[in-house]
Protein backbone atom coordinates (compact mmCIF):
# COMPACT_ATOMS: atom_id res chain seq x y z
CA UNK A 1 0.00 0.00 0.00
CA UNK A 2 1.27 3.26 -1.03
CA UNK A 3 1.30 6.12 1.93
CA UNK A 4 -0.94 8.38 -0.43
CA UNK A 5 -3.73 5.28 0.22
CA UNK A 6 -2.57 5.09 3.95
CA UNK A 7 -5.28 5.82 6.43
CA UNK A 8 -4.24 9.06 8.29
CA UNK A 9 -3.71 9.13 11.72
CA UNK A 10 -3.46 11.94 14.17
CA UNK A 11 -2.44 11.34 17.64
CA UNK A 12 -3.52 13.40 20.66
CA UNK A 13 -1.09 14.11 23.21
CA UNK A 14 2.37 12.93 23.49
CA UNK A 15 2.79 10.68 26.68
CA UNK A 16 4.49 7.26 27.03
CA UNK A 17 1.72 5.28 25.50
CA UNK A 18 1.78 8.29 22.43
CA UNK A 19 5.56 7.47 22.38
CA UNK A 20 4.83 3.68 21.69
CA UNK A 21 2.11 3.82 19.95
CA UNK A 22 3.96 5.78 17.26
CA UNK A 23 6.73 3.46 17.04
CA UNK A 24 4.71 0.69 16.82
CA UNK A 25 2.29 2.76 13.54
CA UNK A 26 5.54 2.85 11.73
CA UNK A 27 5.72 -0.90 10.90
CA UNK A 28 1.95 -0.97 10.46
CA UNK A 29 0.53 -1.92 6.54
CA UNK A 30 -1.93 0.62 6.10
CA UNK A 31 -1.10 3.67 8.29
CA UNK A 32 0.67 6.58 8.28
CA UNK A 33 1.11 9.32 11.51
CA UNK A 34 0.26 12.95 9.54
CA UNK A 35 -0.25 14.80 13.00
CA UNK A 36 0.30 14.97 16.77
CA UNK A 37 -1.28 17.47 19.37
CA UNK A 38 -0.39 18.62 22.90
CA UNK A 39 -1.40 21.44 24.63
CA UNK A 40 2.46 22.17 25.13
CA UNK A 41 3.43 23.55 21.15
CA UNK A 42 7.21 22.50 22.70
CA UNK A 43 6.20 19.31 23.29
CA UNK A 44 4.57 18.66 19.96
CA UNK A 45 7.38 20.20 18.12
CA UNK A 46 9.80 17.32 20.04
CA UNK A 47 7.34 14.80 18.95
CA UNK A 48 7.35 15.30 15.66
CA UNK A 49 11.13 15.54 15.23
CA UNK A 50 11.50 12.43 17.20
CA UNK A 51 8.87 10.70 14.66
CA UNK A 52 9.46 12.79 11.47
CA UNK A 53 12.19 10.03 10.42
CA UNK A 54 10.10 7.42 10.54
CA UNK A 55 6.89 8.84 9.27
CA UNK A 56 8.14 11.31 7.04
CA UNK A 57 6.02 15.22 7.48
CA UNK A 58 4.02 15.51 10.72
CA UNK A 59 1.60 18.31 11.75
CA UNK A 60 2.02 19.54 15.12
CA UNK A 61 -0.69 21.23 16.70
CA UNK A 62 0.04 23.20 20.05
CA UNK A 63 -3.66 22.54 20.98
CA UNK A 64 -5.83 19.09 20.73
CA UNK A 65 -9.06 21.06 19.06
CA UNK A 66 -6.51 22.22 16.34
CA UNK A 67 -6.00 18.60 15.33
CA UNK A 68 -9.55 17.51 15.23
CA UNK A 69 -10.09 20.73 12.72
CA UNK A 70 -7.08 19.22 10.40
CA UNK A 71 -8.49 17.76 7.16
CA UNK A 72 -5.52 15.72 6.62
CA UNK A 73 -6.36 13.53 9.67
CA UNK A 74 -8.62 11.25 9.62
CA UNK A 75 -8.94 9.18 12.48
CA UNK A 76 -7.56 9.98 16.04
CA UNK A 77 -5.82 7.95 18.59
CA UNK A 78 -6.91 9.32 21.83
CA UNK A 79 -3.82 8.92 24.71
CA UNK A 80 -4.56 11.31 27.15
CA UNK A 81 -5.07 10.18 30.74
CA UNK A 82 -8.20 8.51 31.21
CA UNK A 83 -10.29 11.18 32.99
CA UNK A 84 -10.43 12.84 29.94
CA UNK A 85 -10.81 10.07 27.22
CA UNK A 86 -14.79 10.60 27.12
CA UNK A 87 -14.26 14.62 26.29
CA UNK A 88 -11.82 13.95 23.65
CA UNK A 89 -13.21 10.80 21.99
CA UNK A 90 -16.39 12.42 21.81
CA UNK A 91 -15.29 16.16 20.13
CA UNK A 92 -13.43 13.73 17.82
CA UNK A 93 -16.10 11.99 16.96
CA UNK A 94 -18.18 15.28 16.34
CA UNK A 95 -15.37 16.12 14.45
CA UNK A 96 -16.19 13.49 11.88
CA UNK A 97 -12.97 11.79 12.95
CA UNK A 98 -12.92 7.91 13.64
CA UNK A 99 -11.10 6.74 17.29
CA UNK A 100 -9.12 4.69 18.72
CA UNK A 101 -9.36 5.41 22.37
CA UNK A 102 -7.05 3.77 25.35
CA UNK A 103 -8.31 1.77 27.88
CA UNK A 104 -10.35 2.25 29.61
CA UNK A 105 -12.74 4.17 27.21
CA UNK A 106 -13.99 6.08 30.10
CA UNK A 107 -13.81 6.33 33.48
CA UNK A 108 -17.71 5.32 33.76
CA UNK A 109 -19.54 2.80 31.43
CA UNK A 110 -22.55 6.17 31.20
CA UNK A 111 -19.48 8.24 29.54
CA UNK A 112 -18.99 5.08 27.05
CA UNK A 113 -22.59 4.80 26.18
CA UNK A 114 -21.75 8.40 25.15
CA UNK A 115 -19.07 8.10 23.38
CA UNK A 116 -20.73 5.57 21.18
CA UNK A 117 -23.92 7.43 20.88
CA UNK A 118 -22.04 10.19 19.31
CA UNK A 119 -20.05 8.15 16.97
CA UNK A 120 -23.31 6.82 15.79
CA UNK A 121 -24.72 10.12 15.35
CA UNK A 122 -21.80 10.95 12.88
CA UNK A 123 -21.35 7.42 11.41
CA UNK A 124 -17.80 7.14 12.50
CA UNK A 125 -15.76 4.20 14.09
CA UNK A 126 -14.65 4.00 17.38
CA UNK A 127 -12.76 1.45 19.22
CA UNK A 128 -11.57 0.86 22.53
CA UNK A 129 -7.70 0.23 22.08
CA UNK A 130 -7.15 -3.43 23.94
CA UNK A 131 -4.15 -3.71 21.72
CA UNK A 132 -3.89 -7.57 23.06
CA UNK A 133 -7.08 -8.83 21.42
CA UNK A 134 -5.70 -7.31 17.62
CA UNK A 135 -2.87 -9.89 18.02
CA UNK A 136 -2.10 -13.30 16.32
CA UNK A 137 -1.38 -14.73 19.85
CA UNK A 138 -5.04 -13.87 21.26
CA UNK A 139 -6.64 -14.87 17.98
CA UNK A 140 -4.94 -17.92 18.39
CA UNK A 141 -5.66 -19.09 22.04
CA UNK A 142 -9.47 -18.02 21.01
CA UNK A 143 -9.05 -20.78 18.02
CA UNK A 144 -7.47 -23.34 20.56
CA UNK A 145 -10.20 -22.67 23.72
CA UNK A 146 -13.23 -22.82 20.66
CA UNK A 147 -11.81 -26.01 19.39
CA UNK A 148 -11.67 -27.92 23.18
CA UNK A 149 -8.03 -28.22 22.49
CA UNK A 150 -8.12 -28.39 26.96
CA UNK A 151 -11.66 -29.93 27.04
CA UNK A 152 -14.65 -27.78 28.81
CA UNK A 153 -12.91 -24.68 30.24
CA UNK A 154 -13.45 -24.56 34.13
CA UNK A 155 -11.34 -21.92 35.57
CA UNK A 156 -9.53 -18.89 34.13
CA UNK A 157 -6.25 -17.09 36.10
CA UNK A 158 -5.54 -13.26 34.69
CA UNK A 159 -2.49 -11.13 35.96
CA UNK A 160 -1.89 -7.55 35.53
CA UNK A 161 0.19 -5.90 37.90
CA UNK A 162 3.59 -3.53 38.25
CA UNK A 163 5.17 -1.57 41.37
CA UNK A 164 5.32 1.93 40.49
CA UNK A 165 6.65 4.39 43.44
CA UNK A 166 4.98 7.46 42.04
CA UNK A 167 2.94 9.62 43.97
CA UNK A 168 -0.05 11.75 43.87
CA UNK A 169 1.50 13.69 41.35
CA UNK A 170 1.32 10.84 38.73
CA UNK A 171 -1.88 9.78 36.48
CA UNK A 172 -0.93 6.27 38.20
CA UNK A 173 -1.82 7.10 41.61
CA UNK A 174 -3.99 10.37 41.14
CA UNK A 175 -8.06 9.57 41.55
CA UNK A 176 -8.27 12.99 39.66
CA UNK A 177 -7.03 11.31 36.50
CA UNK A 178 -8.78 7.68 37.16
CA UNK A 179 -5.35 6.37 38.95
CA UNK A 180 -5.48 3.11 40.50
CA UNK A 181 -4.49 0.03 39.46
CA UNK A 182 -8.39 -1.69 38.24
CA UNK A 183 -9.42 0.99 35.80
CA UNK A 184 -5.48 0.72 34.53
CA UNK A 185 -4.41 -2.86 34.43
CA UNK A 186 -6.84 -4.94 36.07
CA UNK A 187 -9.26 -3.63 32.55
CA UNK A 188 -7.06 -5.81 30.70
CA UNK A 189 -7.78 -8.98 33.47
CA UNK A 190 -11.27 -8.64 33.58
CA UNK A 191 -11.51 -8.19 29.51
CA UNK A 192 -9.77 -11.44 28.92
CA UNK A 193 -11.59 -13.44 31.40
CA UNK A 194 -14.79 -12.56 29.68
CA UNK A 195 -13.21 -13.32 25.98
CA UNK A 196 -12.22 -16.70 26.96
CA UNK A 197 -15.42 -17.15 29.77
CA UNK A 198 -17.97 -16.23 26.18
CA UNK A 199 -15.60 -18.41 23.87
CA UNK A 200 -16.00 -21.19 26.41
CA UNK A 201 -19.84 -21.03 25.44
CA UNK A 202 -19.49 -20.03 22.15
CA UNK A 203 -20.07 -16.57 22.42
CA UNK A 204 -17.75 -14.00 21.62
CA UNK A 205 -17.63 -12.76 25.14
CA UNK A 206 -19.75 -12.87 28.21
CA UNK A 207 -20.42 -11.10 31.51
CA UNK A 208 -19.77 -12.58 35.52
CA UNK A 209 -22.61 -13.32 37.22
CA UNK A 210 -20.93 -13.41 40.56
CA UNK A 211 -18.25 -10.86 41.54
CA UNK A 212 -16.42 -10.60 45.02
CA UNK A 213 -13.04 -8.81 45.49
CA UNK A 214 -10.23 -7.37 47.56
CA UNK A 215 -8.50 -4.38 47.66
CA UNK A 216 -5.87 -2.48 49.02
CA UNK A 217 -6.78 1.26 49.00
CA UNK A 218 -4.56 4.75 49.48
CA UNK A 219 -5.70 8.51 50.15
CA UNK A 220 -8.37 7.85 52.02
CA UNK A 221 -10.12 5.16 49.67
CA UNK A 222 -9.57 6.94 46.86
CA UNK A 223 -7.07 4.80 44.63
CA UNK A 224 -7.14 1.18 44.38
CA UNK A 225 -3.41 0.10 44.94
CA UNK A 226 -3.75 -4.01 44.54
CA UNK A 227 -6.78 -5.89 44.35
CA UNK A 228 -8.07 -9.18 43.59
CA UNK A 229 -11.25 -10.54 42.09
CA UNK A 230 -13.35 -13.53 41.78
CA UNK A 231 -15.88 -13.92 39.41
CA UNK A 232 -17.98 -16.64 38.27
CA UNK A 233 -19.33 -16.59 34.53
CA UNK A 234 -22.18 -18.64 33.11
CA UNK A 235 -21.28 -22.41 32.72
CA UNK A 236 -19.61 -22.23 35.92
CA UNK A 237 -16.60 -20.92 35.29
CA UNK A 238 -14.46 -19.46 37.67
CA UNK A 239 -11.82 -16.36 37.31
CA UNK A 240 -9.80 -15.44 39.50
CA UNK A 241 -8.20 -11.88 38.34
CA UNK A 242 -5.15 -9.96 40.04
CA UNK A 243 -4.29 -6.40 39.34
CA UNK A 244 -1.83 -3.76 40.76
CA UNK A 245 0.12 -0.51 40.32
CA UNK A 246 2.41 -0.95 43.91
CA UNK A 247 3.42 -4.65 43.22
CA UNK A 248 5.05 -6.42 40.65
CA UNK A 249 3.28 -10.03 39.89
CA UNK A 250 4.01 -12.52 37.08
CA UNK A 251 2.00 -11.15 34.20
CA UNK A 252 0.58 -14.35 32.40
CA UNK A 253 -2.86 -16.15 32.21
CA UNK A 254 -3.83 -19.77 32.98
CA UNK A 255 -7.24 -21.06 31.43
CA UNK A 256 -7.67 -24.69 32.93
CA UNK A 257 -10.09 -27.23 31.43
CA UNK A 258 -11.26 -30.79 32.08
CA UNK A 259 -8.55 -31.96 29.91
CA UNK A 260 -5.50 -30.14 30.51
CA UNK A 261 -4.45 -26.13 30.89
CA UNK A 262 -3.53 -23.15 28.01
CA UNK A 263 0.09 -21.22 29.84
CA UNK A 264 0.24 -17.79 28.15
CA UNK A 265 3.29 -16.10 29.75
CA UNK A 266 3.12 -12.89 28.03
CA UNK A 267 -0.46 -11.81 27.28
CA UNK A 268 -0.73 -8.34 27.10
CA UNK A 269 2.29 -7.25 25.37
CA UNK A 270 3.23 -10.15 23.55
CA UNK A 271 6.25 -10.13 21.11
CA UNK A 272 6.70 -5.86 21.54
CA UNK A 273 7.85 -5.02 17.88
CA UNK A 274 7.94 -8.25 16.11
CA UNK A 275 9.25 -11.90 16.69
CA UNK A 276 7.94 -14.73 18.30
CA UNK A 277 5.39 -15.48 21.36
CA UNK A 278 3.84 -18.64 22.48
CA UNK A 279 1.21 -20.64 24.04
CA UNK A 280 1.99 -23.42 26.07
CA UNK A 281 -0.65 -26.53 26.00
CA UNK A 282 -0.40 -28.75 29.32
CA UNK A 283 -1.54 -32.30 29.51
CA UNK A 284 -0.47 -34.42 32.54
CA UNK A 285 3.59 -34.22 32.28
CA UNK A 286 3.54 -33.09 28.87
CA UNK A 287 3.83 -29.81 27.70
CA UNK A 288 2.66 -28.56 24.01
CA UNK A 289 3.99 -24.94 22.83
CA UNK A 290 2.23 -23.42 20.23
CA UNK A 291 4.75 -20.43 18.74
CA UNK A 292 3.18 -17.50 17.45
CA UNK A 293 5.14 -15.13 14.65
CA UNK A 294 4.37 -11.64 14.16
CA UNK A 295 6.33 -9.43 11.31
CA UNK A 296 5.36 -6.14 12.62
CA UNK A 297 4.13 -4.55 16.45
CA UNK A 298 1.41 -5.42 18.43
CA UNK A 299 0.42 -1.25 17.91
CA UNK A 300 0.75 -2.17 14.10
CA UNK A 301 -1.61 -4.36 14.74
CA UNK A 302 -4.26 -2.49 16.25
CA UNK A 303 -4.10 -0.20 13.68
CA UNK A 304 -4.47 -2.28 10.76
CA UNK A 305 -7.33 -3.58 12.86
CA UNK A 306 -9.19 -0.23 12.45
CA UNK A 307 -8.34 0.25 8.73
CA UNK A 308 -9.17 -3.49 7.75
CA UNK A 309 -12.77 -2.46 10.09
CA UNK A 310 -13.13 1.07 8.02
CA UNK A 311 -12.33 -0.86 4.36
CA UNK A 312 -15.56 -2.89 5.13
CA UNK A 313 -17.44 0.37 6.23
CA UNK A 314 -17.81 -1.38 9.83
CA UNK A 315 -17.74 1.27 12.67
CA UNK A 316 -16.88 -1.17 14.93
CA UNK A 317 -14.42 -4.17 14.87
CA UNK A 318 -14.57 -7.55 15.91
CA UNK A 319 -11.68 -7.58 18.18
CA UNK A 320 -13.17 -5.12 20.56
CA UNK A 321 -17.44 -4.17 19.94
CA UNK A 322 -19.01 -1.19 21.64
CA UNK A 323 -20.97 -4.23 23.54
CA UNK A 324 -17.79 -5.97 24.68
CA UNK A 325 -16.38 -2.08 26.10
CA UNK A 326 -19.54 -1.57 28.10
CA UNK A 327 -19.53 -4.83 29.31
CA UNK A 328 -15.83 -4.24 30.41
CA UNK A 329 -16.94 -1.24 32.08
CA UNK A 330 -19.48 -2.24 33.86
CA UNK A 331 -17.64 -4.97 35.32
CA UNK A 332 -14.74 -2.60 36.66
CA UNK A 333 -17.06 -0.36 38.22
CA UNK A 334 -18.49 -3.51 39.76
CA UNK A 335 -14.95 -4.70 40.73
CA UNK A 336 -14.13 -1.00 42.25
CA UNK A 337 -17.63 -1.20 43.96
CA UNK A 338 -16.72 -4.85 45.83
CA UNK A 339 -14.41 -3.28 48.60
Amino acid sequence: MSDSTKLAWGILATGGIAHAFARGLASSRTGRLVAVASRDQTKADQFVAEFAPAHGPIAAHGSYESLLADPAVQVVYIATPHSSHAEWAIAAARAGKHVLCEKPMTMTAVEAEEVFGMAKEQDVFVMEAFMYRCHPQTKTLVKLVRSGAIGEVRQIQATFSFLSLAGVESRLINPALGGGGILDVGCYAMSMARLIAGVARGKSFTEPLELKAITNWELDGAVDSTSVAIAKFPGDILAQLACGVRLAQENAVRIYGTQGSLVVPAPWVPSGEGGTTEIRIVRGSETEVIRIESDRSIYAHEADVVAQSLALSQRQAPEMSWDDTLGNMRALEWWAAGR
